[in-house]
């Protein structure tokens, strides 16, 4: 470890041992005084043993821009035809293989899409009287 006069050190524990309150005053008490800002725009503290230090924001996470369309189920069991019939138009698959989908639900219809394809495609099979989900993909 490097060594550092003892002022310097003292100065340096205290900082460190800042609560936030106090952090946000003197920063407001070095820009009026002495027209210092820090670089970043605020103080930064470090968490330290005694605590108090400010937690890093969490970053914002992406958008989510592609979805799964899930059927759920039927929300009314005499549509179950009108529903096989969208999944068919949706999927490209044979009146068997939709009909399996259909009533082995929940199963997704689509894996990934667009939201707006995603939303067309959900309002179409609720429409026929599919209850649909949509989860990120």
């Amino acid at each position: 470890m490097a060594e550092f006069a003892p002022a310097i050190m003292e100065l340096g524990d205290k900082l460190a041992n800042l609560r936030v309150v106090e952090a946000v005053q003197l920063k407001d008490y070095l820009k009026e005084k002495y027209n210092i800002e820090p670089a970043g725009g605020g103080v930064v503290m470090a968490a330290g043993p005694v605590g108090g230090g400010a937690a890093a924001a969490p970053e914002k996470p992406a958008e989510v821009t592609d979805f799964q369309v899930v059927l759920e189920g039927l929300a009314d069991p005499a549509k179950k035809i009108g529903v096989i019939k969208v999944v068919r138009e949706i999927t490209n698959l044979g009146l068997k293989e939709a009909k399996d989908l259909v009533e082995g639900a929940p199963k997704p219809v689509k894996e990934t899409a667009p939201k707006d394809e995603a939303n067309a495609i959900k309002k179409k099979l609720e429409d026929a009287g599919a209850k649909v989900s949509l989860k990120p993909a």
